[in-house]
């Protein structure tokens, strides 16, 4: 019991430096404002669901065959200003779509204002509010899906929000925002260096080019595709989506768990992003109901869409493990070199731009899709340590 309590209590103060080491920005670098990269497909039917399906996105990515679904798990939605309608709308999607209900009467579901009092209404992030906190539940169902909504979008007060979430027991935050790489970020990224928390942020939608906070070494950066399914809903092909950030960072330097990876004329050793895709294209985006941002049913895309949901992905990971795994972002990789196209949807067709190799898909790991997007039928066992997994072979070692 002695040694029991002894590791709790390590595990307790280095989370607690890890929450007390709030990111000196300068005036000028902590007032910086975020924005939420998610697209609206235009045109699209405002009172029925006309987008992806909850049901289909599990099917394409290999969910639907994993019983467990996030149980004994928080997924940190961190966003700006406040949606007074996300609870009722949640409510209507997945009563929609046949999913449980999370609400705050059950537990599933809360929503804490990181200041402390409620934020100004802002429709535009009520809309990315709906996306993510509709979609983490649609992915993982037994989840609890744990909102906090910063007082605006500047960095300052979306730093704040995260400790919040970590504060009230978030085991994965999802961070569907982002803004333009500057010289001082390397000051907030000690604030994803949490024992037993894992961070996800979307890529960016304008194509190629690299935003903060997905360009942290501690982040898993999510990039976007165009899915494909056939007319019974398999996976049938997914290509680049145009919009998908990526690139090389300006100021982050290489993780050790990127050693390896093809990057010509990078003589600073610099960061590579994204890590994972998903889903993207809002030609091919998710149904998404939000009565407060644009007063009904919509189909949105975009990397927001992905960021959330491999949040979700995540907390069935951690829930099936039932242990922290700290770490997620080398295994992403580590065990990809042994298990890739065991793990991975290769993604090799498509540009985010016209520079060259750093906005096409290639074989392996790409500047515009990092590694691919989810097998989860092989993701979540390898992630998670409960397959025996085996040596790869011929084919699966990420090319390099």
């Amino acid at each position: 019991m002695k040694n029991i309590n002894k590791h709790a209590l390590l595990f307790s103060s280095i989370l607690l430096i890890a929450l007390n080491a709030q990111a000196e920005l300068s005036p000028e670098d902590g007032a910086r404002i975020v924005h939420p990269p998610y697209r609206i497909k235009p045109n699209t039917p405002s009172f029925a669901p006309s987008g992806y399906s909850p049901q289909q996105m599990q099917k394409a990515y290999g969910l639907a065959g994993i019983t467990n679904q996030g149980a004994g798990q928080i997924i940190g939605i961190v966003d700006a200003y406040d949606n007074p309608n996300i609870e009722s709308d949640l409510g209507v999607f997945s009563s929609t779509f046949n999913l449980p209900a999370c609400t705050t009467a059950n537990g599933c579901f809360k929503k804490i204002y990181a200041a402390g009092t409620q934020p100004a209404g802002d429709p535009g992030w009520g809309t990315e509010i709906a996306l993510d906190v509709e979609w983490a539940h649609a992915i993982a169902p037994q989840a609890k899906i744990l909102l906090v909504e910063a007082a605006d979008a500047s960095f300052n007060s979306l730093i704040q929000a995260i400790n919040v979430a970590i504060q009230n027991g978030a085991t994965v935050v999802s961070m569907s925002w982002g803004g333009s790489e500057f010289s001082g970020q390397n000051q907030i990224d000690p604030t994803f260096n949490v024992p037993g928390v894992t961070f996800t942020a979307s890529s960016g939608d304008w194509g190629t080019g690299v935003i903060y906070p997905s360009s942290s070494p501690y982040v898993i950066a999510v990039g976007g595709t165009t899915l494909n399914l056939d007319s019974s809903g398999n996976w049938l092909s997914e290509t680049a989506w145009t919009g998908s950030g990526g690139g090389v960072s300006a100021y982050e330097t290489v993780p050790s768990y990127q050693s390896g990876l093809p990057i010509p004329n990078n003589p600073n050793n610099m960061r590579g992003v994204p890590d994972v895709s998903y889903n993207a294209d809002p030609n091919t985006g998710v149904s998404v109901y939000d009565t407060y941002g644009q007063g009904g049913w919509m189909v949105v895309g975009g990397t927001s869409a992905g960021a959330p949901q491999w949040a979700a992905i995540i907390a069935i990971v951690k829930s099936v493990s039932q242990h922290s795994l700290t770490g997620l972002n080398a295994s992403l990789y580590t065990l990809g070199k042994q298990h890739y196209s065991q793990m991975y949807h290769d993604i090799t067709s498509g540009t985010n731009g016209s520079c060259g190799y750093y906005c096409t898909a290639q074989v392996g790991y790409d500047y515009v899709t990092g590694l691919g997007s989810p097998v989860t039928t092989n993701l979540v066992p390898l992630l998670s340590g409960t397959s025996g997994g085996g040596g790869g072979g011929g084919g699966n070692r990420i090319p390099m």
